[in-house]
């Protein structure tokens, strides 16, 4: 791949709105497919902001009915906001595009970046992000309150812990031993250019993640790299760590077109 370039767009009291920073990716799109541009890399941080890629089903969205931008991405309703680093990957590859494995070099740079902070990160299967996993569900807490048979959360497809109090909410996950998505991804590919990309939870509050159910999934929730660390690690500090595996993941990668 060819020589990446970084921009900053904005961060801490200059975070970029996201209707802006997606009017950016389209410019920096538009000139990557015509090769006026190389590849580039937008990095950045939002004013508080929920947007739903398509598959985001309507009992997905904030039940108290809070504004959310709908964008042409892959994936379903997440979170962007202060104290999350969010990247946009604006790639040129061959055609047909192999988006599983874009997918995969994206998360190989953030689990590297995590683990220059002492934060094991992992994949898990059918699930695109990266990942602090669980304990076994024999060995998580209880969860207070009534005692019953049988775990929602396990039984029930359409458990929706919104519904359960606060130490139900994805924001609990922690707590509650289970697993946890700790960076999010979200793609598009137009013309044999990528848009979208991550967002890597920092130091964000992450019960803005309460209101909807992220990226669709019932049974797990978020965390962030200061949750799991026990400090304060500001986007400032993560910012370099995952501009430099970024640059090592993707500058080596030799991107094959998707096997037809």
């Amino acid at each position: 791949m060819s020589t990446l370039s970084f921009v900053h767009l904005g961060f801490g009291e200059d975070a970029v709105e996201y209707q802006e920073a997606w009017q950016e990716q389209r410019r920096v799109h538009a000139a990557r497919f015509a090769d006026e541009t190389g590849d580039t890399v937008l990095l950045l941080e939002h004013p508080p902001v929920y947007t739903a890629g398509r598959r985001t089903a309507d009992n997905e969205r904030p039940l108290d009915g809070t504004p959310v931008v709908d964008v042409d991405r892959g994936g379903k309703i997440t979170w962007h906001g202060p104290g999350q680093l969010v990247g946009y990957p604006i790639l040129k590859l061959p055609r047909p595009v192999d988006v599983v494995a874009h997918v995969r070099r994206l998360e190989e740079a953030l689990i590297r970046a995590c683990a220059e902070f002492g934060v094991e990160t992992t994949r898990v299967e059918g699930r695109s992000g990266v990942w602090v996993l669980g304990d076994p569900v024999e060995e998580r807490p209880a969860l207070g309150g009534l005692s019953l048979d049988f775990d929602p959360r396990l039984q029930d497809d359409e458990y929706d812990p919104r519904m359960a109090g606060p130490e139900y909410a994805p924001s609990n996950a922690g707590q509650r031993g289970e697993d946890r998505k700790l960076a999010a991804i979200g793609i598009r590919v137009a013309k044999g250019v990528t848009m979208h990309g991550f967002a890597l939870n920092c130091d964000p509050d992450n019960t803005w993640f309460d209101r909807i159910v992220p990226c669709g999934i019932r049974d797990a929730g978020v965390t962030s790299l200061s949750n799991e660390l026990g400090r304060d690690v500001p986007v400032t500090e993560v910012l370099p760590v995952v501009e430099k595996y970024l640059r090592e993941v993707l500058e080596s990668a030799e991107p094959l077109p998707r096997a037809v």
